[in-house]
């Protein structure tokens, strides 16, 4: 069931105007591969290209060996799942689920078995003669997902398919969709907008932005050590900061705007004096009460306590706000207008160029 999916250079233009200029990557058979990134992107369109939905204006497009630029949407064995659940209002849960399998005319004992079989895995058996207007939308999502998988497809196409549900249907679907993802192990491609969603349901993630990708990774790769300030603001919180680069014979620091300097083992080649943008997690700042040698100093202006962690926004000495979170101590939450001194991890951080184009950490 599970296939290589292959693009080659990937050209898609409405007229004048090119939304993805030249697109390559590969998806491995199996795999669980999410395409983020914000609003206008592109990645809706690329997945529309991997359909048939969308014409493809340049290069080429595998599903294992067979090319399937121009192959009917329809013989390209795919299972698709839609942001507004695109199930059939006039239709059973039984007989939306064994559409696609009537249409392949299959013999009706094993349309039967197959309706039933996926009706159990998505846990919708009991709603099997309810029409759709009697389900909540996590249920018609349920329907939508066995619809797609019961005619058994080479390839799962997923476009937004949580965005409609509140945000605790949210987190009950993505643990559904990927734990019945695993099970049956079928080549995944899903489109969100939403990072937190793509890090918790994906083997590798390509962030795109203005149709070129910036970066593919693991959520951990991707979250820890991003490509560039674009990938780094986008995959969660981070606080960016201006440095100069400090080269001493063989060690590199980081100096900030106060000279609080910063040794780092993992730069690339840089240059003493050379400008840099330096990304810091809110969880990469540590608050000190008492003044350190060599620390960025601020005022916290006020806090945030969420059980786990405690959140903190400090103004610095230059004007800028730094967001910080810390675990939350059985001791006071330190009281709004209190100095405190700040120090980083020094081996989480990234830095990059000063345009924010290229990483500077190995």
């Amino acid at each position: 069931m599970d296939v290589k999916i292959t693009i080659n250079n990937a050209v898609k233009k409405y007229g004048d105007f090119t939304a993805i200029p030249d697109l390559s990557l590969e998806i491995q058979p199996g795999e669980f591969f999410t395409l983020l990134g914000p609003s206008g992107c592109g990645k809706t369109t690329l997945l529309r290209m991997i359909a048939g939905f969308n014409s493809i204006e340049g290069g080429t497009f595998y599903f294992g060996d067979r090319l399937i630029n121009d192959l009917d949407p329809s013989k390209r064995n795919i299972g698709m799942v839609f942001q507004n659940y695109a199930i059939f209002p006039h239709l059973t849960v039984r007989k939306n689920v064994a559409f696609g399998l009537k249409n392949k005319k299959l013999p009706k004992e094993e349309i039967k078995a197959k309706t039933e079989e996926f009706m159990a895995l998505m846990k919708i058996s009991e709603y099997a003669d309810r029409l759709p207007e009697k389900l909540s939308g996590g249920q018609q999502q349920r329907v939508a997902l066995a619809r797609a998988l019961a005619i058994e497809p080479e390839v799962l196409l997923m476009d937004e398919p949580l965005s409609n549900l509140d945000a605790k249907l949210r987190v009950e679907m993505r643990t559904v969709i990927k734990e019945i993802q695993n099970r049956l192990g079928i080549t995944t491609v899903y489109v969100t907008h939403d990072q937190e969603e793509a890090m918790a349901v994906s083997d590798r993630i390509a962030v795109m932005n203005l149709g070129v990708i910036q970066q593919i990774g693991s959520p951990k790769t991707l979250y820890q050590r991003p490509a560039n300030q674009f990938v780094a603001t986008f995959i969660g919180r981070t606080n960016l900061m201006e440095a100069q680069i400090k080269v001493e014979g063989k060690e590199k620091s980081i100096v900030f705007d106060n000279g609080y300097t910063v040794k780092m083992k993992n730069l690339t080649d840089v240059t003493d004096g050379q400008k840099v943008v330096v990304s810091v997690r809110p969880e990469e700042l540590v608050i000190n009460s008492k003044s350190e040698t060599g620390s960025l100093v601020g005022k916290v202006l006020y806090s945030t306590f969420l059980g786990l962690n405690t959140h903190y926004v400090v103004e610095l000495s230059n004007g800028t706000r730094a967001e910080i979170i810390q675990e939350s101590l059985i001791d006071d939450i330190i009281e709004n207008g209190t100095e405190v001194y700040l120090t980083v991890k020094a081996e989480k951080i990234n830095v990059f160029t000063d345009d924010g184009e290229k990483s500077l950490v190995r």
